[in-house]
């Protein structure tokens, strides 16, 4: 069936009740419960949740003002009453968003790949005591026409709904807390999902739903309610089985479906990690199975008492035996409390943890079917070198379980009895294989002549065998994972700017690395000279280095060698900016002090002229062009009329005048949709680049005397300007964040990439800060300078390496040893 269009914020498929589709002037569709409420940061506007720009919405006259996606409506309610499909998807009716805007943040591919194991909202009931009832005709990997009695294992537990400042919708929610979870736990959830299908001695994992209310991700598994030791009757009391009444047979058919279930869970590629009587059921039918609900909750109670203790409280937790119900190998508690196993063979190692693992836990389950309380309980303690010590302890019990099997057994069933205690090595290695168990059990049953019950030799060929995941450690994930996402939590609920998240790239950490040392690891790589006055501005692009300066030129240097190129001629002005454009041609544009904006073409041969010229409109009082940028198909400029003028790069045509500073329009950035212009007013504008309307002012009733702006740097969803009194102001989503004087004259140049900010000016430094913060506070925190002999009068950062202009004509570049 093909897939139903959904809205891209609530993933509610359209409909002509609800879920209307309104088509943005951008071309795309959001449904009109959500465009009422998705956040507007600019009067007039929003962004669109598909492709993020900004888009003209007036909340006066709501969605009624923008037309109806026809087609896309047409199509959902033809298909709507037929489509079982849509009905899985269709799990609220109505989304409810608070005040804060939230783009999708899966790919189509992350939905595609878990959609189908997401059980609706209804479908689950729970109970008081904590389990549920599972009901659900739908088709797809779940479907069961009946209800079934079920238990919830929790996977991960996010900030409740309450706490946020958007409310998803509740398969958005799912999905949420599935992205939230790493890479490890999220394989981990899918092979367990999709074993429970293959395996029918795995009880059955109906798929992932949510209570939402309490922020939690749960795994919604079959429960059955025939435990294991009540197929024993009379036969089995607190002191084992009475094996002179036919228990060992009854043990020796029950044990080959224990052994045969584990086998199961290896032949997926997982292992248990922990085993218990409770880690068993009987299924309709009578067969045995492995409840993954009893063992990933049991791997959760041990990974709670792990990681919730410290100092001497380790010791209480290094119990293999817990209870005698909770059996642990010793190389998987050491894993779990991050410790080596110290042993008379060994010294201090590390076992690792796999199916050997699960053979170790496999022999203890069978042993307390044997010897019920009898089996002896073992503590291992940490020792003063920080291991589990297993060199005296752990042989004595290994050699007391030998003497209470035989005195259960007698001089009977020796194999059997050898195996076991085999099982029991400290050395995964050592261990024999969980087949040879069934083996023994088997041969058990021939002896009394239940041969017919099954073949002697099996073959175990077992997925993912090299990398297995363990089901007790698979919380351990979680946790790891819900630490990164409570320190790195998804920008749409207010969290961290992407530029405090790591998205630096790593060669801007590279270059800022050495300044540690007090820059004595920092190289200059070049000293470029050939311009004959001060350096105004640095471009890179199309493998070419390029400068602007007072002389009237600009020159080409290659990135390769630093060696000079060419110059192009014929400003009669001093060159004020520099812009490189890569749209539809490769282009490098500049302006000068008299109006003049220059195109030259970067094709080789590079020519003298270039290839298209034009004016502003001269007028004796203002000074011409301060700064460019571009966008798409059209140039910007800042001018000494205090306007910002957009023109097209085809032909110069004046397609735009903003006005609104009161003084020179100094510094222009374009980002994610906006327009940023700062002026020697101390005001910062922002306009809109879908239609060039005025969006906000910033810098206008801080406090402190106005002081001109000279450079503006702007990144998503924060904006840093630096003022001629040497200080920086920093905002984030438009609010104000921090000032701080990183230099003792005007700041003329600056250069952001990642966390890193580069500014120089009139004090001959060139500073570098490391911006850090969440929403709450933003510090700028001095990470180091290189000092200089000149002005410092232009700033680029790119492809490893720090270029700076100066005001004695020379370019210097650096970049780290």
């Amino acid at each position: 069936m093909e897939e139903l269009p959904e809205c891209p914020v609530c993933l509610q498929s359209y409909d002509d009740g609800t879920a209307i589709p309104r088509v943005l002037s951008c071309g795309h569709t959001v449904c009109e419960v959500c465009l009422v409420e998705l956040h507007q940061r600019f009067p007039n506007t929003i962004r669109c949740p598909a492709c993020t720009q900004l888009v003209k919405y007036s909340p006066k006259q709501g969605p009624s003002s923008l037309p109806k996606n026809i087609d896309l409506l047409r199509l959902c309610l033809q298909q709507q009453d037929s489509s079982d499909e849509n009905q899985l998807r269709k799990l609220n009716q109505q989304s409810s968003i608070n005040d804060e805007y939230s783009a999708r943040f899966w790919s189509d591919e992350f939905y595609v790949a878990w959609k189908d194991w997401i059980l609706p909202h209804d479908a689950v009931s729970v109970g008081e005591d904590g389990f549920g009832l599972f009901s659900s005709s739908s088709k797809g990997r779940v479907c069961f026409g009946v209800n079934r009695t079920v238990s919830l294992v929790p996977v991960v537990t996010l900030p409740p709904v309450s706490e946020l400042k958007f409310k998803f919708s509740y398969v958005a929610w799912v999905i949420k807390c599935l992205e939230g979870l790493n890479e490890a736990a999220r394989d981990a959830l899918c092979l367990i999902l999709e074993a429970s299908v293959r395996q029918s001695r795995i009880c059955r994992v109906y798929g992932l739903w949510s209570e939402v209310s309490d922020g939690s991700l749960y795994l919604v598994c079959q429960r059955h309610c025939g435990r294991l030791l009540d197929k024993f009757g009379g036969l089995w009391n607190g002191d084992g089985l009475e094996l002179d009444k036919g228990g060992v047979c009854s043990f020796a058919m029950i044990a080959k479906g224990v052994v045969e279930a584990v086998i199961a869970l290896n032949l997926e590629g997982l292992v248990a990690g922990c085993l218990g009587l409770s880690c068993f059921s009987f299924d309709e039918l009578g067969g045995i199975c492995i409840d993954l609900n009893e063992v990933l909750l049991m791997g959760r109670k041990i990974w709670d008492e792990v990681s919730g203790g410290a100092g001497d409280e380790h010791e209480a937790m290094c119990l293999v035996c817990l209870d005698n119900e909770i059996f642990v190998s010793a190389e998987v508690s050491s894993k779990l409390l991050n410790k080596g196993v110290i042993s008379p063979e060994s010294g201090d190692s590390r076992y690792p943890v796999g199916y050997g693992s699960d053979v170790w836990s496999l022999a203890c389950v069978l042993l307390r079917l044997l010897v019920g309380n009898a089996f002896p309980r073992i503590t291992l303690e940490v020792s003063e070198e920080n291991g589990l010590d297993v060199s005296a302890s752990y042989t004595s019990w290994v050699e007391k379980v030998s003497s209470v099997v035989e005195e259960k057994f007698g001089s009977e069933y020796l194999s059997l009895k050898e195996t076991l205690c085999k099982c029991l090595d400290i050395n995964p290695g050592s261990r024999p294989n969980v087949v040879d168990v069934r083996k023994c059990i088997q041969d058990v049953l021939v002896k009394h002549q239940f041969g017919i019950l099954g073949n002697t030799e099996i073959t175990v060929n077992r997925n993912n065998i090299d990398h297995p995941v363990i089901l007790a450690m698979l919380f351990q994930l979680v946790e790891e994972s819900s630490k990164e996402l409570r320190e790195h939590e998804v920008k749409e609920n207010g969290s961290q700017p992407d530029f405090l998240q790591g998205a630096e790239n790593k060669s801007d950490e590279d270059l800022v690395a050495s300044l540690s040392n007090g820059m004595t690891g920092m190289t200059e790589l070049e000293d470029l000279q050939g311009h004959l006055g001060c350096i105004t501005g640095l471009a890179v692009g199309g493998g070419y280095l390029f400068s602007s300066s007072f002389d009237k030129t600009v020159r080409v240097w290659s990135l390769q060698d630093f060696s000079h190129l060419h110059t192009f001629r014929g400003h009669e002005n001093k060159v004020m900016a520099l812009v490189y454009v890569d749209d539809e041609e490769p282009l490098c544009i500049s302006g000068d002090g008299g109006g003049g904006i220059f195109v030259w073409g970067i094709t080789v041969p590079l020519r003298q002229d270039p290839l298209r010229k034009w004016y502003e409109q001269k007028d004796w009082r203002f000074s011409g062009i301060h700064s460019l940028t571009a966008f798409g198909n059209l140039l910007y400029t800042g001018s000494g009329d205090r306007t910002i003028k957009a023109w097209s790069l085809k032909d110069g045509t004046l397609m735009c005048a903003m006005n609104g500073h009161q003084s020179v329009v100094s510094t222009l950035s374009v980002c994610d949709g906006i327009l940023y212009s700062g002026s020697w007013d101390g005001t910062i504008r922002l306009w809109s680049l879908n239609d060039h309307s005025p969006l906000a002012i910033l810098g206008e009733n801080l406090p402190g005397e106005m002081k001109s702006i000279l450079a503006i740097t702007a990144n998503r969803d924060f904006l840093v300007a630096a003022y001629e009194n040497g200080c920086i102001k920093v905002w984030r989503n438009d609010v104000f964040m921090n000032s701080k004087t990183l230099h003792s004259g005007a700041i003329f140049a600056m250069s952001m990439h990642g966390k890193w900010l580069y500014t120089g000016g009139w004090d001959k430094n060139v500073n570098i800060q490391e911006l850090l913060g969440d929403e709450f506070e933003l510090n700028v925190n001095a990470f180091g300078s290189i000092p200089s002999s000149s002005v410092v009068t232009a700033i680029l950062c790119s492809q490893e390496k720090l270029y700076v202009g100066y005001g004695d004509k020379s370019i210097k570049v650096y970049r780290a040893k």
